[in-house]
């Protein structure tokens, strides 16, 4: 009923997008299960990926809701099965991890452009106006951030180095309080 001047491709674009934000949400929950383990105890990088995979499912919520206000209907897809290992003999499970999420973060900010394209292409400035406000600067800050993660884990290297960036990511807000 509420649907009006928003193409199908616009919907399938919307659908697309709310199953990589989820895809990337599981991915980033089993870092968070792999680096809160026992025998790897990183509490830090743990936290870090439990609060970026909230964040994720956040955005695939947030466009749930936008599909649903402009009319169309929400199409879940299977989630892809992520990988529950993380180690690596050479770069160290840290730097491994962050690298990954680099990655996931750069490929989602091409799906935010790709679905932009798809408003712009369908006259939708709704739809275009609602990724560039929501999604796009949040995007490009969390490719910097990650980007300097990776930067200062190669720095630091494998040991002692991951444990003192560990450590920075677990207290990382606490001098706001």
């Amino acid at each position: 009923i509420a649907r009006h001047r928003y193409s199908d491709k616009s919907e399938t674009a919307i659908n697309d997008q709310i199953n990589v934000e989820y895809n990337v949400s599981y991915v980033y929950h089993a870092m968070f299960a792999y680096f809160d383990r026992d025998n790897i105890a990183l509490k830090g990088l743990a936290k870090f990926f439990r609060e970026s995979s909230e964040e994720e499912r956040g955005h695939a919520e947030k466009l749930m809701k936008f599909q649903n206000i402009r009319g169309g209907n929400v199409k879940l897809h299977s989630i892809i099965f992520p990988p529950s290992e993380f180690a690596h003999a050479e770069k160290g499970d840290a730097l491994y991890a962050m690298e990954l999420a680099l990655s996931l973060e750069k490929l989602t900010n091409e799906k935010l452009l790709s679905l932009h394209s798809v408003a712009d292409s369908n006259n939708d400035p709704q739809m275009a106006d609602f990724i560039e406000n929501e999604f796009l600067t949040e995007q490009v800050e969390a490719i910097k951030k990650i980007s300097e993660y990776v930067a200062q884990l190669r720095m630091v290297g494998k040991g002692h180095g991951v444990w003192h960036f560990d450590q920075m990511l677990l207290h990382e807000g606490d001098a706001a309080l």
